[in-house]
């Protein structure tokens, strides 16, 4: 960590994940002061039911500054902004207490309201699909008749406006998946009349806008400056691809964690339902992308991770395997083309687990792909360069495979950590701010 000069301002990224909390500590540089996290409990649930206690979230952020993040570091913050997992939702009430669990971006059970929101929204919308949508959870929440339900947040939502004080405060990257029309910076007629109180929609801010001043009450509780701006945040991988340096028209993030996500700065926006794309506004351009079933979980489903790491010492990249696979964890996919009932394609199974392996990387690697030929194909801005972040880009046989796919150059990340994109855009907020006053 570089010594910190007396005068340096700053600012905090907070990321709020399935497994963990990380904050992230930079100054007007972009130069990281601190890396700080602590573990959250599982998602509980079955049968498609993945549900996380809000509490749970404050409490690891909360032990995070009070207990990791030392005094000097403290009384520099003047921005904080709060990243969470995407469509993951909860009702609260007026004074900001939860009075549902959240029910995460995996959550499926609102199958019948995805079907409704299939026959009811238009054609062109496509960030609403299927049940694990943030709209399919809300009518879900409307259909069980809540009382005393004021407003619907999502994970980084409900942080960032416990640290203001205030609730019914998100951001148009997360409530894109909410049915958030980010061109006309409105909430569509359409959607208003699916709900029986529309007003328990936030407030919909651009991310890297300043919403107000920390709670005194809350500052003092976690020590920290009671003049702190409190900056409007994004969604976990929005985050990540400012983290990872994407800044221009061409520059794209490809994901490898237990999903496979494939983002690329543009020019303009795409939407198109039935490929599971769709745009989040980023800055003055747009990052428009989709996420797929597959990915790591395919590999965790069938091998250890010291397996995996083992065979991936031994295996031959420029030897393919010949085996056509589409690696899904389970039945249904979501880009780059969007079929709930996709099966997995996973035989013949050589007899070498090696090998095996093998397929399943190269399979992955024909979907990141079809990804980026399918969006070029829908408009997007030509892809130059490709950034790789999450687990499996740390993998070089997995890179080299991919590079054989791509044929497109491959960059390293600048940071690895949405947190550290969070604490970017409280720089942004706070500049901004300055700059207006």
């Amino acid at each position: 960590m570089p010594a910190l000069p007396r005068s340096h301002a700053l600012f905090l990224g907070v990321d709020l994940g399935t497994s963990g909390c990380r904050l992230a500590v930079i100054d007007d540089k972009g130069r990281q002061y601190g890396l700080f996290s602590n573990p959250l409990p599982a998602s509980t649930g079955d049968a498609g039911r993945a549900e996380q206690t809000p509490l749970h979230w404050w409490q690891a952020l909360s032990d995070i500054i009070n207990n990791k993040l030392h005094a000097a570091l403290r009384q520099r913050v003047v921005a904080i902004a709060v990243d969470g997992t995407s469509a993951s939702l909860l009702l609260c009430d007026g004074q900001g207490q939860p009075i549902t669990p959240c029910l995460m971006y995996n959550d499926r059970r609102a199958v019948d309201e995805a079907r409704y929101i299939d026959d009811t929204a238009p054609t062109a919308v496509s960030s609403v699909r299927g049940p694990s949508s943030a709209l399919a959870k809300l009518l879900y929440f409307d259909q069980q008749k809540i009382a005393g339900a004021s407003h619907a947040l999502h994970q980084a939502d409900w942080v960032a406006n416990r640290l203001l004080g205030k609730y019914g405060i998100s951001d148009n990257n997360n409530c894109l998946k909410l049915g958030y029309d980010p061109i006309r910076q409105q909430w569509p007629v359409w959607l208003c009349n699916l709900l029986s109180t529309p007003s328990i929609l936030p407030t919909v801010a651009k991310p890297g806008n300043v919403t107000g001043t920390i709670d005194s009450t809350i500052a003092e509780s976690l020590a920290l400056p009671d003049k702190i701006l409190i900056v409007s945040g994004t969604t976990d991988s929005v985050a990540a691809a400012y983290a990872a340096g994407a800044s221009k028209p061409g520059d794209a993030v490809t994901s490898l964690g237990s999903t496979l996500t494939v983002k690329v700065v543009s020019k303009l926006p795409v939407s198109a339902a039935e490929y599971g794309i769709y745009s989040h506004p980023y800055g003055d351009n747009w990052l428009v992308g989709g996420a797929s079933n597959s990915g790591g979980a395919v590999l965790s489903g069938y091998f250890h991770l010291n397996q995996i790491e083992q065979m991936s010492e031994h295996i031959d990249p420029e030897c393919e395997t010949g085996l056509d696979y589409y690696p899904l964890p389970g039945v249904g996919e979501r880009f780059p083309f969007a079929d709930a009932y996709k099966q997995p394609r996973l035989s013949p199974r050589p007899e070498q687990d090696s090998t095996f392996f093998q397929a399943i990387l190269e399979g992955i690697s024909d979907i990141e792909a079809l990804a980026y030929q399918r969006l070029a194909e829908l408009g997007a801005s030509p892809v130059q360069r490709i950034i790789s972040v999450g687990g499996g880009s740390k993998n070089k046989a997995w890179q080299r495979i991919r590079e054989r796919r791509l044929r497109t150059p491959l960059s390293p990340a600048i940071s690895a950590e949405a947190a550290y994109g969070s604490a970017l855009l409280a720089r942004e907020g706070y500049s901004r701010h300055q700059s207006l006053n």
